[in-house]
């Protein structure tokens, strides 16, 4: 509910979107089953009333709703993009390890740096059950699958800790399998990568 990158945004307006979309419907077909309660003296139009409103309305909002998902979906595909950054999550149980494109020889445990205000590609594995990254703030959920390599993109609007958790039931213990998002600006980044983890 409160998204702090580019990918959450989209999830979030497309999550507005569909609950208003489903809550049309809801009132249309309130209002044909209080339509449908009353007494009509002389018969009525029960046909165009089905055929119009109840069917037409809805599938039109559901094909609406249905296009703009799927132009949202294409969206939050990563892209090639020239600020463009690579790591790696690889998770196990219980801790999530991380690595950087930039810097091979450097590995995290259970905090991910990312440089705020650029895109970054996660590159998101498993060494032994199926686990889940999902950072609420920054994207949607990705599986990390054994054997597989899933890649989404996440972005950091401003430097700070953004909560992470493994959010698919990988054993006893998943729930409290989280991790640390850490953004940090340019300068931070930088030196992180000169000297590695404080």
């Amino acid at each position: 509910m409160h998204p702090a990158g580019p990918a959450a945004e989209a999830i979030a307006t497309l999550w507005w979107v569909m609950l208003a979309g489903a809550t049309a419907i809801f009132l249309l077909v309130v209002v044909l089953l209080t339509l449908a309660m009353r007494p009509r003296p002389g018969g009525g139009s029960e046909r165009v009333w089905l055929q119009g409103m109840g069917l037409a309305f809805p599938l039109t909002v559901l094909a609406a709703l249905l296009a703009y998902g799927l132009v949202i979906g294409e969206r939050l595909l990563p892209r090639d993009h020239p600020d463009r950054v690579t790591v790696r999550a690889e998770a196990r149980q219980w801790e999530w390890r991380f690595g950087y494109e930039d810097r091979p020889d450097l590995e995290t445990r259970d905090i991910l740096h990312i440089p705020a205000g650029r895109p970054i590609d996660v590159e998101i594995t498993s060494l032994d059950v199926i686990h889940g990254f999902w950072v609420p703030r920054l994207a949607g959920k990705m599986d990390a699958i054994p054997g597989h390599v899933n890649i989404l993109r996440i972005e950091a609007r401003r430097p700070g800790d953004y909560a992470g958790v493994s959010a698919e039931f990988s054993g006893p213990g998943y729930r409290t399998h989280r991790f640390t998002v850490r953004a940090l600006d340019a300068a931070d980044w930088d030196t992180f990568l000169e000297e590695g983890a404080p």
